[in-house]
């Protein structure tokens, strides 16, 4: 690739020019029953390193091949290389050298190598070696384009992806070659390009599943689902995967009962439901937050042979769906009644105590993971124990806990860490204490951290602690108006009316409404009803909430 090569290759690296040193030496006449012989043995070394479990058995399998003068094979180093690359064995170190010794290098052995490279991360190695071949005048086959085509998606590189595009379309036959169109679709969608992504996907003479799928994913994440559910109703085939993909991108969206309603479509279509889908429809339901929907999708799992007693990940789903619409006990009794636990059902279930309160029976959880069991807890499992200490009040335990994260289980603290840790100690009113851990952490710290501080500057009544947490806010989020209105009151605690009346003029000047719907949703034995009500302001200093209405929902 031509374009390729003067835009990436500044100086020949030396891998390339123990390639280039190679030249096409004439090979010897073999008689044809030493052909059948060779290639016989080719097929038992190629089962042998298939079955290699572990990169002392590949060398072992190597040294034979040398032995029995098979190293020129690109048939068998092909599958070294691949096998190299199973293990994380560095390309650049080994796979690259036993490259280097074959005279004549096959298309299939260039691709090994490039995957081998982009394995590693190593795109622009990658992209020397595409070029080494395209010098040698070998033409790549489609799996080396499409391996290329996701080196640049994993890198959001979407101008090499662009490049290698429009050397398919130069090399002519892969238009119509499905692995390839696929993967350019999933490039574009990856690196935010999803008009493309839809005009290579117009173009194709002929579409399969993935093709379908893959732009269906990508309309979900990027939030448009009007898009993705018009390409849903035009696929002359739904499988499993697309329905789900559908069902996930609503769940995303927060768009619940969309989700439960294609996912009745599906079960009507008599399309199997895996794992996936049950998990992604129990998310649905922990969205709605109504205990009926916890019942029913119990029922659904098991009529689907997915037993919450036999499935971690189904369990763990409904301990969380149990935990969000209040029936902490049901949630227990699943937890209990699983019979493989792993991080996953211990996290969703010391959060489900956390956010109800029982910081002691979320940390006694904690501790009988930590010790009674071989499981180790994640970042999201002590994110859950510092919620439930910020809860209860149990700062020691916070902080000791937080250090255990980093010493003893060499997780490192995420914002959200700092988060939990600055709403923990803003409750206690331990501002200045606060304050100087957001000061110290390794990372800038987000709206979420400065708003747990100025929320308890509120409630404390720091105004210093407040002006400064909030001077933060204003640059990370000038639309909040939330957060002048946590200043304001913090101002009006500490009797500051002149600073009250300045911040409510800045609110005037920059236009800042409470435009924010609110409601209360209150669930009875057979009804659910919803109180609806829209704040706005008259005058100077007057709220008040009018546009109320309800609506009742039977079961």
């Amino acid at each position: 690739m031509v374009s390729l090569s003067k835009k990436l290759i500044l100086k020949p690296s030396s891998f390339i020019s123990r390639v280039a040193k190679f030249h096409d030496d004439h090979l010897p006449f073999i008689p044809f029953s030493h052909l059948q012989k060779i290639k016989h043995l080719e097929c038992q070394l190629v089962s042998t390193l298939e079955h290699c479990s572990s990169p002392a058995q590949i060398k072992q399998t190597h040294a034979y091949i040398i032995r029995k003068s098979l190293h020129q094979s690109s048939y068998i180093i092909a599958k070294l290389i691949r096998m190299l690359s199973k293990f994380n064995v560095s390309t650049k170190s080994y796979a690259a050298s036993v490259f280097s010794e074959v005279r004549h290098p096959n298309a299939f052995l260039y691709t090994a190598l490039i995957r081998g490279y982009l394995v590693d991360g190593m795109l622009i190695e990658s992209i020397l070696v595409y070029n080494s071949m395209r010098g040698r005048g070998l033409i790549p086959l489609s799996f080396t384009l499409a391996a290329l085509l996701k080196g640049s998606a994993s890198q959001l590189n979407v101008n090499l992806g662009r490049q290698i595009h429009g050397e398919s379309v130069k090399l002519g036959g892969f238009g119509a070659d499905l692995f390839v169109e696929n993967a350019l679709i999933d490039m574009y969608v990856k690196c935010g390009d999803l008009d493309c992504g839809l005009k290579v996907f117009d173009e194709m003479p002929e579409r399969d599943l993935i093709s379908w799928t893959t732009l269906i994913d990508a309309y979900a994440k990027a939030g448009e689902m009007d898009c993705a559910d018009e390409i849903f109703s035009a696929m002359p085939v739904k499988d499993m995967v697309a329905w789900t993909a559908m069902v996930t991108g609503f769940v995303q969206n927060a768009k619940p009962r969309e989700a439960l309603e294609c996912f009745e479509r599906m079960q009507r279509a008599g399309v199997r439901t895996d794992e996936v889908t049950l998990v992604r429809v129990i998310n649905a339901c922990a969205q709605l937050g109504a205990v009926k929907y916890a019942y029913w999708v119990r029922d659904v799992a098991v009529r689907c042979g997915f037993d919450p007693a036999h499935d971690a990940h189904v369990g763990s789903a409904l301990i969380d769906l149990y935990s969000k619409c209040g029936c902490l006990e049901e949630a227990y009794d699943v937890f209990n009644s699983l019979q493989r636990k792993n991080v996953y059902s211990y996290t969703c279930m010391i959060i489900g105590f956390a956010m109800h309160g029982r910081a002691k029976s979320a940390i006694e959880l904690f501790q009988d993971m930590t010790t009674t069991t071989n499981i180790k807890p994640n970042s999201v499992t002590f994110l859950g124990v510092l919620t439930a200490c910020s809860h209860g009040g149990m700062v020691e335990q916070g902080k000791h806990f937080f250090d255990e994260m980093k010493e003893k289980h060499d997780i490192s603290p995420s914002v959200d860490h700092y988060n939990a840790m600055v709403d923990m100690l803003g409750r206690r009113g331990r501002l200045k204490e606060a304050l100087g851990l957001i000061e110290s952490m390794p990372m800038e710290a987000n709206g979420g951290v400065w708003g747990a501080l100025l929320g308890a500057s509120r409630v404390h009544g720091d105004a210093s602690i407040a002006e400064e947490a909030a001077g933060h806010l204003f640059k990370l989020e000038p639309g909040n108006i939330g957060n002048y209105i946590l200043l304001c009151e913090a101002y009006v605690k500490a009797g500051r009316w002149e600073d009250v009346a300045r911040v409510r003029r800045e609110m005037r000047a920059r236009g800042l409404r409470k435009k924010a719907v609110a409601y209360s949703r209150v669930e009875g034995e057979r009804i659910v009803m919803c109180l609806c009500g829209v704040s706005r302001v008259i005058g100077r200093d007057i709220l008040v909430r009018d546009n109320f209405r309800f609506y009742c929902e039977l079961y």
